[in-house]
């Protein structure tokens, strides 16, 4: 299968390299530095179960997308549809993009951008990060959750052979609300203090500040019509014990000085309370927090 991955960083690394490890044909679309680094040495992969260096190819320009099956989107969200934009001149008939994005509109929104193709929304479970230029670290987990779209049998069938597991589901919305709420209740906490959430949820106060987070996202996504898998509080609790030593992806673009996804975060949460009539205080300060720390 040729694949191109749009935006890879940290999560676009982890799933194009254990495609690629599995003989697929990968191209990375990435920033310069990785791109250097990956044409010289490869792709170094460190997961917990093996450390190599991946051979794929890595480009900087949309282009480089031409002719690919799949299409791993995983820009982020404020840059959807800007990405789209680049990416729709190269795109063949029957072409499949799946957003392996933080938020729950972006496959929506990549629609709007490139009507015709095929989109597909993915929950994505995993904790990786770019430890340098070239450089993939995995912490963690690594599943995904795949919303049924033309193609997408086969990924998924592809994916689960290079050690992916990947699960097709019709309610993929229910599932992003969920990841929705796990990276509102995690990453502006995580962003603020500069600390893995093991460190985090130690700290005096800080399960009641989720819990009220959680509480909020809930309501907002019961006014939605959302249906939310299993208990949000559970699965928010059992986050930190699967990855404990995982900085969010928040803390990681703040430590890095770029800017963050809080706006399709925390602020998502904030915009759909105001527009249903719902009160999201604690999302709101987590928010305006990291916007300020942003500012900087």
């Amino acid at each position: 299968m040729k694949v191109a991955v749009m935006g890879a960083g940290a999560v676009g690394c982890y799933f194009g390299g254990m495609l690629a490890r599995a003989g697929h044909e990968v191209t990375l679309i990435a920033r310069p530095a990785h791109v250097e680094a990956i044409r010289r040495d490869g792709l170094r992969m460190e997961a917990r179960s093996f450390d190599e260096q991946v051979k794929l190819r890595a480009d900087t320009q949309a282009q480089a997308a031409q002719g690919a099956d799949v299409v791993l989107f995983c820009v982020k969200s404020a840059d959807t549809e800007e990405a789209g934009r680049q990416l729709k001149p190269f795109l063949r008939d029957g072409v499949l993009l799946v957003c392996l994005q933080n938020g729950v509109d972006n496959a929506d929104r990549l629609r709007a951008v490139l009507p015709g193709h095929a989109v597909a929304a993915a929950v994505v479970y995993v904790a990786t990060e770019m430890a340098g230029p070239g450089h993939l670290k995995h912490h963690g987990r690594g599943e995904l959750v795949i919303e049924p779209a033309p193609g997408s049998d086969v990924l998924a069938q592809a994916l689960v052979a290079a050690g992916v597991p990947t699960e097709l589901s019709p309610d993929v919305r229910g599932a992003l609300w969920m990841k929705l709420v796990l990276n509102s209740a995690y990453n502006a906490i995580s962003a603020i203090a500069r600390k893995p959430y093991g460190e985090c949820v130690h700290s005096a106060g800080v399960w009641d500040v989720m819990r009220d987070v959680v509480d909020e996202c809930v309501a907002v996504a019961k006014a939605e019509g959302v249906r939310l898998p299993g208990d949000p509080h559970a699965v928010v609790r059992k986050l930190v014990e699967s990855m404990p030593a995982q900085f969010s992806s928040t803390a990681q673009d703040l430590m890095r000085g770029k800017p963050t996804e809080i706006d399709y975060l925390n602020g998502y949460v904030v915009r759909r309370g105001e527009a249903l009539g719902i009160a999201t205080p604690a999302n709101r300060v987590l928010w305006a927090l990291v916007k300020l720390i942003e500012a900087k």
